[in-house]
């Protein structure tokens, strides 16, 4: 592994204000990075801002919801404007929803898919075009994109629909981008960052959720029994993690040494990966994801069919 100098270079990070983001910006700080830093949430951009300034880097705010392409582009050009184009670009934000597929509704969709996915398709349209010219005017041009997925991308545990859905889109955007950065560029390089089980702010996603992308609930129903149990189920094994979010800012700059493509946070949670290739390859149908802890198959079950 070779150490990079980060020294002087921009690190551009969504979703900066707390969790994965916010650890990020404070390591790239520590390294001498200037930091943008993006959020849709405004007070608490504004907390993390003045923290991560204290460490001593230049810091640029900028309040962006991800979902729009119009604000995405505007935190490009800021970003050019205030530091030239980026060394690293973080495409972290995103949020988390529960509950058996069928059950969630058009927002629901539209929200989820809109920041987990569009999100990342917006940073990707938006910063690698300025990497690749900044890598033509100065061929000793690095840069890195890094797009926030989850181990919820390479496998589908149940009562997770949407959420998997967003996430698998997200690796297979990651890996054409990937590709496709081979074909073009030696010096722009992709990854994927896949995290389990993290204590961030992942499980209270709702307190982000933009007024747009609120009233969900279309016909007036509560949350229903299944994203119930998923949000109770997400709050415990979220907050009973044990590598922490600082653990996982590590990884990230360790694989962006390494030009490692995928960061994994739980190398040792990766059987379940190879269960479901095992099953693609042999057309056999989905294994029991609760095959080896049977006990929490039929405590959701018991759950769901009450």
């Amino acid at each position: 592994m070779t150490t990079t100098t980060w020294q002087g270079r921009t690190a551009v990070i969504t979703g900066a204000a707390s969790g994965f983001g916010l650890e990020t910006s404070r390591l790239a700080a520590n390294k001498g990075m200037n930091v943008v830093m993006a959020d849709v949430l405004e007070e608490p951009l504004a907390a993390a801002v003045k923290e991560v300034e204290a460490l001593g880097a230049q810091v640029l705010p900028f309040r962006c919801d991800v979902r729009h392409a119009a604000e995405v582009e505007a935190l490009g050009a800021a970003a050019q404007a205030r530091f030239g184009a980026p060394h690293v670009v973080f495409n972290n934000a995103g949020v988390g929803a529960g509950g058996l597929i069928w059950e969630h509704t058009a927002r629901d969709w539209e929200w989820v898919m809109g920041v987990n996915v569009m999100g990342v398709a917006h940073g990707v349209r938006v910063f690698t075009p300025m990497m690749l010219a900044a890598e033509k005017a100065d061929p000793a041009f690095s840069g890195h994109i890094v797009n926030t997925a989850s181990m919820a991308g390479l496998v589908n545990m149940p009562n997770m629909g949407v959420y998997n859905v967003s996430k698998h889109a997200v690796v297979a955007l990651s890996e054409t981008l990937y590709q496709d950065l081979r074909l073009v560029s030696d010096c722009v390089h992709a990854h994927v960052l896949c995290p389990y089980f993290v204590p961030t702010g992942i499980a209270h996603s709702e307190r982000a959720r933009p007024l747009d992308a609120q009233d969900a609930r279309e016909d007036g129903r509560r949350a229903t029994t299944s994203q119930r149990v998923a949000q109770g189920l997400i709050e415990k094994a979220v907050a009973g993690g044990r590598v922490t979010a600082a653990d996982v800012a590590q990884l990230v700059f360790d694989a962006l040494d390494a030009d490692r493509f995928y960061i994994y946070s739980h190398p040792k949670a990766l059987a379940p990966v190879m269960t479901r290739a095992e099953d693609i390859l042999a057309a056999t149908n989905p294994s029991d994801p609760y095959r080896e802890r049977p006990e929490l198959g039929e405590q959701l079950r018991a759950a769901l069919r009450r």
